[in-house]
């Protein structure tokens, strides 16, 4: 590693005019046999590595704008603390990287951890507090951007560089010294739901779950979408190259690379925000949001544990004990303990439930608990393979069975994508505009979803003027797809208040998705001249005289295009109205008898 030698960053500064331009102040050391001093920051106008080794070289109106700068000073506050605790080296981030190499920038994103953790003292800088004590209280007024913590607390790259040190000492904006890690770890423990007994004495030794380590970084973010996976590795003890511009494939990969390590089946105990069938992979850190509490359980245990949970997860009580007994084999299998990664998906050996109500669906046991009980996780097949999805309720119909299974460790694939295409230019004649989309984005007019499982996606279209709002689902529930039309039954006044009915929306049409998928019209062949049929869904917008309307064709078409349109009601509250087909193929609606 390249350390700043801290008497030669000081002599330049204070006789900047009589330095030798060629003197070095960077140099190539051991960090197993050095001692030095790092820093953990957040980043502003920082200094370069280019800009440090050629501070002397530049011009002097360069040279003043470089010295002028935060990240400058915080370089030499950083030094003369250094210098102070008797320190000849110092690592910073910012300048003692060349990145403009991709091998040393991938050499040393690959060694941080290690550079953390051989460190003899870590000053942590926390530009965004001025007072002269630990802050020990949430602030929300004077943090309001990080959860009411200063903002290191909050950043990607800071959860090593708080664990990896043995020393770690804190400064204000002024860098007064306001307190070290191991006084404050009951309060940094409350902030950021990591173990006092981790901040005080590191990993080693600890028996943590991948989970647990995961979720210390579910509140956490990065500049670079791949720096939250990059900034796990150390973490996890495991390296991989640098792929700036993979996106959230950054995180799949780092999994994958946990998997090959480890043999804990808490990686796969993940709970996201909303809903989703696909890869057993978490999509991002924030999907272990709320796994603080799972511990992994080792094999022996797991059996017992399974005994304890017998009517838990259903088992017959006319089963017999040889049946459960015979779990215990599991205390031997090696297979119980070792994961398998290939194209073919994480071949891994598991407990599962099957569901009564459809043989593609499962419930797995995984071998952690949370709490007192057993985690466990909802899967489909899809041909040889099984992906995660979410299912409200499963009726087991036996104890549970040992099973292989390839795990599908990708995201959607193409035979699991069901693309639709959206008109609702109509809307707009009535001053309509699509306000928003839940609970993910798409492009332009095309809508994409999983069609492997269940996946839903919310559009809400509002009026500004007359207040008023209404949503379209489109879904999937057991290979089945289902439209719903829904209006707000309340007068926004503010307009968050538009987001706050949709995420409403999808919870509500989410929960009921099963009676949608019901109350599809059925498919109907009016005649044999080849215009397909048309069906619809509308409902009525309150405080106004207009309906929403859906329309759509057969739902196995392969161009299937879904318009949404604002029309004048027609009469729909004055009694229920049904769906009809006319004889032209187009679903209107009619008062029921």
């Amino acid at each position: 590693m390249k350390l700043l030698d801290v008497k030669a960053v000081l002599d330049r500064e204070t006789g900047m005019q009589e330095n030798d331009p060629e003197r070095e102040i960077l140099k190539e050391l051991d960090d197993g046999g050095t001692h030095y001093a790092i820093l953990s920051h957040r980043w502003g106008a920082e200094v370069s590595y280019k800009e440090m080794t050629g501070l002397m070289k530049l011009e002097e109106q360069k040279r003043v704008e470089v010295r002028q700068r935060a990240g400058y000073r915080k370089i030499i506050e950083s030094c003369k603390q250094a210098m102070k605790d008797e320190y000849k080296w110092l690592w910073i981030d910012t300048c003692c990287i060349d990145k403009r190499s991709s091998a040393e920038l991938s050499e040393a994103i690959n060694s941080m951890y290690r550079w953390y953790q051989n460190a003899q003292v870590c000053y942590v800088y926390l530009n965004d507090v001025d007072q002269s004590t630990f802050p020990t209280q949430q602030d929300k007024s004077k943090f309001d951007k990080s959860n009411g913590w200063p903002e290191w607390f909050v950043r990607g790259w800071t959860l090593q560089e708080l664990i990896a040190p043995k020393r770690v000492e804190f400064f204000n904006k002024e860098w007064v010294h306001i307190g070290n890690k191991q006084r404050f770890a009951p309060t940094l423990e409350r902030t950021t739901g990591i173990p006092s007994k981790v901040l005080t004495s590191g990993l080693a030794g600890k028996r943590l779950s991948v989970a647990q380590i995961m979720s210390w970084a579910a509140e956490r973010k990065t500049t670079r979408v791949e720096d939250r996976a990059y900034s796990l590795m150390g973490l996890f003890g495991v390296n991989m190259p640098m792929l700036y511009g993979e996106g959230k494939r950054a995180f799949q990969r780092l999994q994958l690379e946990i998997i090959r390590g480890f043999t804990d089946q808490s990686i796969f105990a993940w709970n996201p925000q909303m809903p989703r069938t696909g890869s057993v992979l978490a999509e991002e850190p924030s999907d272990f949001r709320g796994c603080g509490g799972i511990e992994k359980v080792e094999p022996d245990k797991f059996v017992h544990r399974l005994r304890e949970e017998y009517t838990k997860y259903g088992y017959s009580s006319k089963s017999s004990r040889r049946d459960i007994d015979s779990l215990a084999a599991l205390r031997d299998e090696v297979e119980f303990q070792q994961f398998t990664v290939s194209n073919a998906g994480i071949q891994v050996l598991l407990l599962v439930v099957p569901s009564r109500d459809s043989p593609s669906y499962f419930r797995a046991i995984l071998a952690c608990t949370q709490g007192e009980g057993l985690v466990a996780i909802d899967l489909v097949s899809f041909g040889r393979s099984f992906a995660r999805t979410s299912i409200d309720s499963l009726l087991p119909e036996t104890y549970p069975n040992i099973k292989t299974l390839h795990l599908i460790h990708h995201q959607d694939t193409n035979e699991t994508r069901r693309e639709l295409v959206l008109d609702d230019k109509y809307a707009s004649y009535h001053g309509f505009t699509r306000r928003g989309t839940y609970p993910r984005q798409f492009t332009r007019n095309n809508v994409t979803l999983s069609s492997l499982a269940e996946d839903l996606i919310v559009i809400v279209y509002a009026n500004n003027d007359a207040r008023s709002c209404f949503a379209v689902g489109l879904g999937y529930y057991f290979g089945h797809g289902w439209v719903h039309v829904e209006n707000d039954r309340y007068s926004p006044t503010q307009e968050e208040n538009w987001m706050d009915f949709g995420s409403r929306a999808y919870h509500r049409m989410w929960e009921a998705r099963a009676k949608h998928a019901q109350n599809m019209p059925k498919r109907q062949a009016l005649y044999s001249g080849g215009y397909g049929n048309c069906f619809l869904r509308h409902a009525h917008l309150p405080r106004s005289i207009w309906a929403a309307r859906v329309v759509w064709g057969r739902w196995e078409e392969e161009d299937l295009k879904v318009m949404v349109d604002v029309v004048e009601c027609p009469g729909c509250c004055d009694g229920p109205y049904k769906t009809t087909i006319t004889s032209t193929g187009m679903a209107l609606p009619c008062r029921g008898l």
